[in-house]
């Protein structure tokens, strides 16, 4: 059954022209809509066959299936951290979902450290995201998952891929960001220009991993279309590889791709658009392979190692995501959470020009510090660590049971069954933060001005255990730099907002619906 559904998924526009063929014939069109009907059913029996019926008339399902909580909630994990907040053990069974969700630390520990075995990704999960992650280290299990993260452990580790991170970081700062926000800031007697910010930190992010991952400008790129499409038909992606995650039944995506129709059609047309720019990476990689032999980019290694464009081509949409999506939703956080706490900025300016001296360049534009001087500021990486607790990338992670167990506040797990730690509700437990923890307070991080990190499983998110982000620490030194060179040259002023509660689209990151537009302007000492 699997092998039809992912041969009618690869065949495109085809299926579409077949079954309209198909309809002209009565013949045809009865045993046509017969085998329809009998994929639906034996899906839907598998289905039922791994989890509780989808049926289930409990308050919470009742309340998820009919979208009642939409009257009090305006996103879904804000209605999900309700649940969850009284909840005496912090876990939640969404029978429809046959999904147990949880933002209790002791059972976040046991999925990633004291069980992780019996806590992969799984087949189900997998399937879900497929299309657009394909065997990318996201979507991985086992043999697969441990080579990816071996080489790229090993790589991210080295002094060289570190420098080389630094030093595109710092340009990518002065000579396009910096610059982009200058032009927009309003001038003595100029007109105020309007930026959506979300989308600033996405090219900025973009850029710098095209040129860290894959040794490449993505202005470089031979592309059909402008830059622009391509950007949305990842996040289109995203989103609808995301929302197949939500559906009660799953044979109803798998329904709708099979026929091409929907958004499962426009999901393969967004995947197609991804696939081509992954297929330009990977033709421009190996164009100027000899001319970069000595391969500093990820890129370079994973060829090294690997000669299947198909596994590359998940490999390249895998590094754009964690580089891409998950830098651009965290400081779209940050400067949305600064434009209501201007206290923080002054903070942090000030620790800026202590530790560097007056942080700035001969010819005022905000200096970009060095990696030394990031290692100790202290309070810049206090602040980030708060905004990302309240404001993860990642909301959620799931992961399927291999097999039967009983969760740490006695929670009982058949086999099969999707485990969730809820990231975004743990950041807003008082039994794991106290009674201000939807407060921003950079600093319940420090301890004699000095940074106290906490355990991982409180605060799971970079993950934690055995599959703790590789790249912690080259993505939250590209984010400090930014803020770092942002706040001391700019005040970033949030436009047209009716509330402090931000709205969120769907997608696997964190992604604020309809952008953070802000009016950018210099700060007086800045100006020339």
């Amino acid at each position: 059954m699997f092998f039809l559904m992912v041969a009618g998924a690869g065949a495109g526009s085809t299926t579409c022209h077949v079954a309209a063929h198909a309809l002209a014939s009565p013949v045809a069109a009865i045993f046509f809509a017969s085998a329809v009907c009998t994929l639906a059913l034996a899906v839907l029996l598998g289905s039922m066959r791994l989890r509780p019926p989808w049926w289930c008339a409990c308050a919470v399902c009742e309340a998820y299936l009919t979208a009642s909580w939409t009257g009090e909630f305006d996103n879904l994990c804000d209605w999900f951290a309700h649940l969850l907040r009284r909840e005496p053990g912090r876990t939640v069974h969404v029978h429809v979902l046959g999904n147990v969700l949880t933002a209790n630390p002791a059972t976040v520990e046991h999925m990633l450290r004291g069980r992780f075995d019996n806590y992969p990704k799984g087949a189900p999960f997998s399937a879900i995201l497929a299309d657009f992650l394909g065997r990318g280290i996201f979507n991985v299990d086992g043999d697969s998952w441990l080579f990816q993260r071996k080489l790229a452990a090993a790589e991210l580790a080295s002094p060289a891929i570190r420098a080389f991170t630094a030093s595109v970081v710092a340009s990518e700062l002065r000579c396009r960001l910096i610059p982009l926000l200058h032009s927009a800031s309003a001038e003595q007697g100029g007109e105020e220009k309007l930026l959506d910010l979300q989308d600033v930190f996405r090219r900025f992010a973009f850029d710098c991993i095209c040129k860290i991952s894959f040794g490449l400008d993505p202005g470089c790129l031979e592309l059909s279309l402008p830059m622009s499409a391509f950007a949305d038909a990842f996040d289109t992606a995203s989103m609808l590889s995301a929302r197949r995650a939500t559906a009660p039944m799953h044979v109803v995506w798998k329904l709708k791709r099979l026929l091409n129709i929907g958004d499962e059609r426009e999901l393969r047309d967004a995947i197609g658009l991804v696939d081509d720019l992954a297929a330009e990476v990977i033709r421009q990689r190996r164009k100027l392979g000899s001319a970069t032999a000595s391969g500093d980019d990820l890129l370079s290694r994973f060829m090294g190692s690997i000669n299947d464009d198909k596994y590359l081509r998940d490999i390249v949409v895998s590094f754009l995501l964690a580089g891409r999506d998950t830098v651009a939703s965290a400081l779209t956080a940050f400067f949305l959470l600064l434009s209501d706490h201007p206290h923080v900025a002054d903070a942090i300016r000030d620790e800026v020009s202590r530790v560097t001296a007056g942080g700035r360049d001969v010819d005022d534009h905000p200096a970009i510090a060095s990696s030394e001087n990031l290692k100790d500021m202290h309070y810049v990486h206090a602040a980030l660590y708060e905004c990302m607790r309240l404001f993860p990338p990642v909301q959620f992670d799931s992961k399927f049971a291999a097999g039967e167990d009983t969760l740490p506040d006695g929670t009982p797990v058949a086999k099969g069954t999707r485990v969730t730690y809820h990231a975004y509700a743990m950041g807003r437990m008082e039994s794991v933060w106290g009674p201000d923890c939807a407060e921003f307070r950079p600093e319940r991080w420090l301890r004699d001005s000095q940074f106290v990190p906490e355990s991982p499983y409180r605060y799971p998110v970079f993950q934690g255990g055995v599959r703790v982000c590789i790249g912690k620490e080259l993505a939250i030194m590209e984010m400090k730099a930014a803020i770092v060179a942002v706040v001391q040259g700019f005040d970033i002023e949030t436009v047209g907002r009716s509330s402090r509660r931000p709205k969120f689209a769907p997608g696997l990151t964190a992604t604020f619906a309809g952008g953070v537009p802000v009016k950018v302007r210099r700060r007086a000492r800045a100006r020339g």
